[in-house]
């Protein structure tokens, strides 16, 4: 089930306000300018596609927010829990940084969490199969995966570079929960779209 939990900046122990709704989550991350939506595939994505038959899958959603926000490129990373370099790819990720342009991310498959650092804020987003999270330039965030992670999640980029981060150097990120791993990484096999 998708989540958002909100924390004081200051207090990563519990919560002010948790939300499982999703016209909950999205309005509240609408009114911070953090873009949340559900998407619906256009024809079944079987386990093992490519990364052009996912992409195909969604392509009327990908159509309409590259022709909204500009966005350049497109393409499917995914993340299984017997990945030699999951701790490595999942320890990138965990510390404060902000990008100069969006990151958009939808989640074809499992699921992975988002923190975004707004003013004296902590908003803690659990992202499932079905969820697009667009997170603004310059928004300080971080990301887990959980240390078994699965995903398949489609990311549209406005810099052909792709993901390019830079790094706050503020501790936030170990003063809030982590990722548990999920329930669809127990039952995840070898294999992954993309």
């Amino acid at each position: 089930m998708s989540r958002l939990s909100i924390f004081e900046h200051d207090k990563g122990d519990a919560p002010v306000a948790t939300f499982t709704g999703l016209a909950d989550i999205a309005r509240e991350l609408g009114q911070v300018g953090v873009r949340f939506e559900q998407w619906e595939a256009s024809q079944p994505v079987a386990p093992g596609a490519s990364q052009d038959e996912v992409i195909a899958a969604y392509r009327a959603d990908i159509d309409r927010l590259m022709q909204e926000e500009g966005y350049k490129t497109v393409d499917v990373v995914s993340l299984t829990p017997d990945h030699p370099d999951r701790a490595a790819f999942r320890q990138k990720f965990l510390s404060e940084h902000t990008h100069a342009e969006d990151e958009v991310r939808f989640f074809v498959a499992g699921a992975g969490q988002f923190t975004l650092h707004i003013g004296e804020r902590v908003y803690d987003i659990l992202c499932e199969k079905g969820d697009l999270i667009g997170v603004p330039d310059g928004t300080r965030h971080w990301f887990d995966m959980s240390e078994s992670p699965y995903f398949v999640a489609i990311r549209l980029f406005n810099n052909p570079a792709g993901w390019v981060a830079e790094f706050t150097g503020d501790d936030i990120a170990q003063r809030f929960p982590r990722m548990t791993p999920h329930a669809s990484a127990q039952s995840a096999g070898t294999k992954a779209a993309a």
